[in-house]
């Protein structure tokens, strides 16, 4: 390196020196450039945040939404406004257990009185709430068994739960996808390899969870047409599934005194209960399984 330098002289010597320079400064520039890229990139933590505030959902998406809701609001304000004249200020959607007790003594008279338009303005409410993910349904449920008895109220819970949940299904197959891709990104992931691995008795795990609390009733509506849980499976797994924790509800509804929130339902004994019968609804696949290994 040293004889090359002493041919050039001190003037090619400085040019040299003059053109390392511009090339420490082109990489310098060529590296800054590559560092405002990468902060944009999406595996960056800005590229994240910026990702994560854009609304998921595109504009024909958010028009079917808006749409589907639109048709079921004038539905549910059309059955509302044929119902007999009530005191509609005391009519609300109860959101603690006090409210519940209102409610109840409000509309046991009007209850008894009108009992089919009462029923059915009762049961497009449960769905409404259910179909587009309103929190509130479990008061829906306390005031069926307060109001209706154990029986009565037991099976319009099931029903409408399930019928509510059918239909968050479908909506979800239209436009849930991206919605449920930005909400549990993580737990899409491993809901959909559960699935993948359970394939050949998928009802069995279904059942499981529809009874026990080990994913959200709102997550497996909205994620199941996502990961390809097919209808009639969902169909049955949530009609059979959701009988035990329904009876709980509606059976704690015939003694509201009692209760002071909502977590005295679902203590450590009911939870017991309800896992016990979800590990007996995949006792027979656990069964077939060790068959197959031996």
């Amino acid at each position: 390196m040293a004889a090359p330098r002493n041919l050039t002289g001190d003037g090619g010597g400085r040019q040299l020196d003059g053109g390392g320079r511009q090339l420490v400064k082109d990489e310098e520039s060529a590296a800054a450039s590559s560092a405002a890229k990468g902060l944009l990139n999406d595996d960056s933590p800005t590229g994240k945040r910026t990702k994560s505030e854009r609304f998921p959902l595109s504009r024909w998406e958010f028009a079917v939404f808006f749409t589907v809701f639109l048709v079921f609001t004038t539905g549910l304000l059309c059955i509302y406004l044929t119902m007999p004249a009530a005191e509609y200020g005391k009519l609300k959607v109860p959101r603690t257990i006090s409210d519940l007790r209102l409610l109840k003594e409000n509309l046991g008279s009007y209850a008894s009185e009108y009992q089919a338009r009462f029923i059915l303005g009762y049961c497009s409410t449960y769905i409404f709430m259910q179909t587009f993910m309103i929190p509130g349904t479990i008061f829906m449920s306390l005031l069926a068994g307060a109001l209706f008895g154990v029986v009565r109220g037991f099976v319009l819970v099931v029903l409408n739960a399930t019928a509510g949940a059918c239909s968050c299904f479908f909506l979800s197959k239209l436009v849930g996808r991206p919605l449920v891709n930005w909400l549990w990104p993580e737990k899409l992931r491993f809901f959909q390899a559960e699935i993948a691995k359970r394939r050949d008795r998928l009802l069995n795990y279904m059942l499981f969870l529809r009874i026990t609390p080990t994913l959200p009733n709102l997550f497996i509506n909205l994620s199941s047409p996502i990961v390809d849980i097919p209808f009639h499976v969902f169909f049955l797994a949530t009609l059979i599934g959701l009988m035990p924790a329904s009876y709980i509800t509606v059976r704690a509804g015939l003694a509201l005194g009692d209760l002071r929130s909502v977590k005295d339902l679902y203590d450590f004994k009911t939870l017991s209960v309800l896992f016990l019968i979800g590990s007996i609804s995949i006792f027979p696949a656990l069964l077939k399984r060790k068959r197959v290994y031996e």
